[in-house]
Order: C-alpha cells, then structure tokens, then sequence
C-alpha cells in the first residue's frame, strides 16, 4: 500500500504481490524558485510553518492511509508502517482499536527510521505538540522496530521495552560489481547524502583541505550546494559537485573512481547515517568526520593513503536483506 510514484508499475510486473494504491499526492512542496530575496525568504518561512507546524506536504498520507485501511476487507498476519514519513504511522493508527478483532491484523510493527520528535539533527526543534503525536501512535504499535542499537534514545522511555533493533536491508548481490578500480596518484575521495549546516557540515573540513596545500579530488553528491559553493568557486578542480544519482550508478561509481569514502558524524548517537551501510557494500576505508572536532592526524593519513584510522563498522551480515527479514517474521511469529 504506497503512493502511485514513477517506475511502480514495472517494480509490480517483476514482483508477485497485491497492491493497493494510496492514489496521487496531491500536497506538492512549495518550490523556490523566485530570485528576488524577498519573496523567496517569504516562501522559505511559509514553507517552514508549514513544514514543522503541520507536517505538510507528507501529513496528507496520514489521511490516505487512513481512508484505504478503513475500507480494506481483507485480514492480514501482521501491518508493517514505514516511516519517514511519519504521517504513515498516524494513519494506522488512527484506526488501530483495543480490539484485536476489529483490526485488519493481530500485530502492528512500526518501522522508524530516524526519530521524529526526537531528532537531533534538524536545524529546528518540533512544536511540543508532535510529542503528544508520537506518543499516542506508539501506544498503539505493537512493536517498534529501529535500524540501530542506540536509536531508542530518540524515543521516550515508555516505549523502550516495544523497540527492537532491526537494521536497513539490502540485497549484497545487487552490489557485487565487477569493476576495475582506478589507481589514483592524486588522492580522490567522495561524499554522497544530504548537508545539514552546524550538524552534518562539511565547511570546517573543507577549509583544512585547502589549508594542507595538497592536491586531492573532492567529489561531492547532494541536493543542497549552499554550504559549498564558496569552495567549489575557490578551486573548482578540487571540490567537485554533482547532483544526487541512482543508489546503484552511484555504488557502482565511487567503487570504480574514488580511493575512500567520507562521513559527516550527526550530532548525537540517536541518528546514524544510512549511506554507512552503502560504503560498507562497496568496501572501501571510511574517513569518519566530526564536523566540530577535526581529527587533523587521521585525515592527513587517508591523504597520504593510510587507511588504518578508517572507521570500522562490526557484523556485516546484520545488513543482508535475508537476515532483516527473518527479524520482522520473528516478530510476526
């Protein structure tokens, strides 16, 4: 049960199962595309209120699963909601009953990503509200499933004892790529993923890039430029910028091009950055990066081409779709 969104219907041709459509959406995000300063800072503000006071545009999925939920005839083993977006969650929870036999299954399982009102990473803090939110979907839930040991601190206390630790999946195989790895004189790295200014920013390191005077390549996949258009501009050779790519192009890529992969650390233990699991896939050293902490020693090894500082990252096998799906049908069973 999803969204219609471009490429589902050959997704289903290839899968056998039963889809149910949650429709169109309709809420669209709020473009900005105006270049006077004005009205494009007003946009940003309504688009902020928006954002944090109503949960739009995703809160619309809270009334479509809602309605298709209501209407569904059918009885299942179990409900698997995934978030983000958390509206989801709320439309299941919006007709979960007490009892056991009104509902479409005997056992709910709330997915979470990262956590909701208790993110540690977004530039502005939820209005207290959400919290009342959280806490009424998450009564309800009979477990809630999160992708690592320290994510329940982004969670009240009360459902601690509903949180089971289930990572991110996927297939190894489909990232299995038979390619010949270029050999890189000049030191060339990458980061893939989203920027988030004072949390996960690259500025400080960047500005020690260009201070060491060394020749390197920094290619650098995001959505949001804004925090490194100064150095893209300052040398364009060494600070690369390219728009966001299919995971597998990507993958594929950066295990044929770069000689290691940087991560921007969160603020907290509560979030851990889901491209982690998608270097581990390519098997290359890991520059771990705390943003308002620079590790001056270890980033000039991995300049240097000694990866012994390289972040290492336990029980691989925890991210094998295979495993992740038998710890949900545990659940169910």
């Amino acid at each position: 049960m999803c969204p219609s969104k471009p490429g589902l219907v050959d997704f289903l041709n290839h899968w056998e199962m039963d889809f149910i459509s949650l429709g169109e959406m309709s809420w669209k995000p709020i473009n900005f595309r105006s270049k006077v300063k004005l009205v494009y800072t007003i946009e940003r503000l309504i688009y902020r209120f928006l954002s944090l006071g109503f949960d739009y545009p995703d809160s619309e999925l809270f009334l479509k699963v809602k309605k298709q939920i209501t209407s569904c005839t059918d009885k299942f083993d179990a409900v698997i909601s995934i978030a983000v977006p958390y509206a989801i969650h709320w439309g299941v929870a919006s007709v979960w009953s007490k009892i056991p036999a009104k509902n479409v299954a005997p056992v709910w399982i709330a997915d979470c990503g990262d956590p909701f009102y208790g993110s540690e990473n977004d530039s502005f803090k939820l209005p207290f509200y959400w919290a009342w939110v959280e806490k009424w979907f998450m009564r309800k839930a009979d477990f809630i499933a999160v992708p690592t040991p320290t994510s329940h601190l982004g969670y009240f206390p009360e459902f601690h004892p509903k949180i089971k630790v289930i990572s991110q999946g996927f297939k190894f195989e489909d990232y299995s790529f038979q390619v010949i790895t270029k050999k890189n004189t000049t030191p060339v790295f990458a980061y893939a993923g989203l920027l988030i200014p004072n949390k996960r920013d690259p500025r400080a390191f960047c500005e020690y890039l260009l201070s060491t005077g060394k020749d390197f390549r920094f290619h650098i996949y995001t959505k949001n430029y804004t925090l490194l258009k100064r150095f893209n501009e300052l040398a364009p050779d060494k600070f690369i910028l390219h728009s966001f790519m299919p995971r597998v192009e990507l993958l594929r890529k950066l295990k044929e091009e770069v000689d290691f992969v940087v991560n921007f650390e969160n603020s907290g233990p509560r979030q851990t950055p889901s491209k982690l699991i998608d270097y581990i896939l390519i098997d290359k050293p890991i520059l771990s990066v705390n943003s308002s902490e620079l590790d001056f020693q270890t980033i000039n090894e991995f300049l240097e081409h000694d990866y012994g500082n390289a972040l290492n990252i336990p029980d691989r096998d925890q991210y094998k779709i295979e495993n992740v799906t038998s710890k949900f049908l545990d659940l169910i069973d």
